[in-house]
């Protein structure tokens, strides 16, 4: 499994009325958390994209458990539990500055060809980056 935390701090423009962090910006925060985690494995969007491939996100799904404040200090772990084939699922824990649970979810992207818009396999560089992580939890 490949596990990778980055910080996020919620900003006084992320929050709503109520003064919660406003529901649409946990998307954006998977978005933050899955391009991170991706860089750490020196995989880059943007080298995707100049290689014709695409990542257009197939499903979203968030659970809201409590909500996160102005100024909050937030960790967001995200987490590639299989290898990815034609699709790649993140899975995402935002935990406060206490360490509190405070939402999960996941998205699945697919991997398509930017020429065509049809689905591809992911690139053996990834595979490559990636695989290392699952022989370890096999040993």
């Amino acid at each position: 499994m490949f596990d990778f935390t980055t910080q996020i701090r919620v900003r006084y423009a992320d929050t709503d009325q109520m003064g919660y962090v406003y529901y649409g910006n946990y998307a954006r925060y998977f978005e933050i958390g899955r391009v991170e985690a991706l860089r750490s494995l020196g995989i880059s969007y943007k080298n995707l994209e100049e290689q014709g491939i695409m990542m257009p996100v197939l499903e979203n799904f968030s659970k809201y458990l409590r909500p996160a404040f102005y100024d909050d200090l937030l960790s967001l772990r995200v987490m590639i539990k299989e290898i990815p084939g034609t699709r790649i699922r993140f899975e995402y824990e935002i935990r406060n500055q206490e360490g509190t649970l405070i939402h999960i979810g996941h998205t699945v992207l697919v991997f398509i060809s930017a020429e065509t818009k049809k689905v591809v396999s992911f690139p053996e560089y990834i595979k490559e980056a990636i695989q290392r992580f699952f022989e370890k939890t096999l040993e």
